[in-house]
């Protein structure tokens, strides 16, 4: 492994170390009375309907303690659009980029969106060498209305064995391999926008030969 990489690495298992010392102190979150729920979470129990409050418990979280968990230096991102939640330093010497994502626990596989393809194309063509993590939390649902966090598993983003941008999706970068380090690909910043910029294209190409499909019939 290279030392580009094994700095990676560093980083990855660093944040993955202090994140799962962060849960201990915050892993039961009380959505809503049990009572304005007399039938439970039904439809509800999905990971996308509370991943801006569980993002938002993380980060306000993070920027009180994050000094106490190993983490030098921190800041949450300036904008809600972008590729990642917050900003990390774990000894002052690199600036580093997570995104914050959540996953049911026992979930079956499924590929799930990462970000907008062409604005991770933009984020990396800036500096390669960037190191941009997913932290995914992996969330339990309860019957008294409590959300649970078990575990977080840390992956960067340049280590996406799957890469694949969905044309029909508004060409986002979808895996169903990021929550797992055991399945990562090893590979630099520059590997991962050269093999993204492969993926846009073919989403480009297989757009366009479906729009002109729709224009002939």
């Amino acid at each position: 492994m290279t030392d580009e990489l094994q700095n990676v690495e560093r980083i990855r298992a660093g944040l993955e170390a202090a994140l799962n010392e962060l849960i201990q102190d915050i892993a039961t979150l009380q959505i809503f009375p049990p009572h304005r729920f007399p039938l439970g979470w039904r439809k509800a129990a999905k990971g996308r309907t509370v991943w801006r409050l569980l993002e938002e418990m993380i980060t306000q979280n993070l920027e009180v303690k994050h000094q106490d968990i190993g983490i030098q230096s921190f800041s949450p991102a300036t904008s809600e659009v972008g590729v990642y939640d917050f900003i990390f330093s774990l000894d002052g010497q690199e600036r580093v980029f997570v995104n914050i994502k959540s996953a049911i626990k026992g979930e079956r596989l499924s590929k799930d969106d990462i970000s907008k393809a062409r604005k991770l194309e933009e984020f990396f063509s800036v500096d390669a060498t960037r190191i941009l993590l997913i932290a995914t939390f992996e969330i339990e649902f309860f019957a008294n209305m409590t959300l649970q966090i078990n575990k977080c598993t840390v992956l960067p983003v340049m280590w996406i064995p799957d890469i694949y941008v969905n044309p029909s999706n508004n060409a986002n970068l979808q895996s169903s391999r990021y929550k797992s380090i055991q399945t990562a690909t090893r590979r630099t910043g520059l590997e991962f926008l050269e093999l993204l910029r492969g993926e846009i294209q073919k989403a480009d190409e297989k757009g366009a030969a479906k729009r002109r499909k729709q224009a002939d019939r």
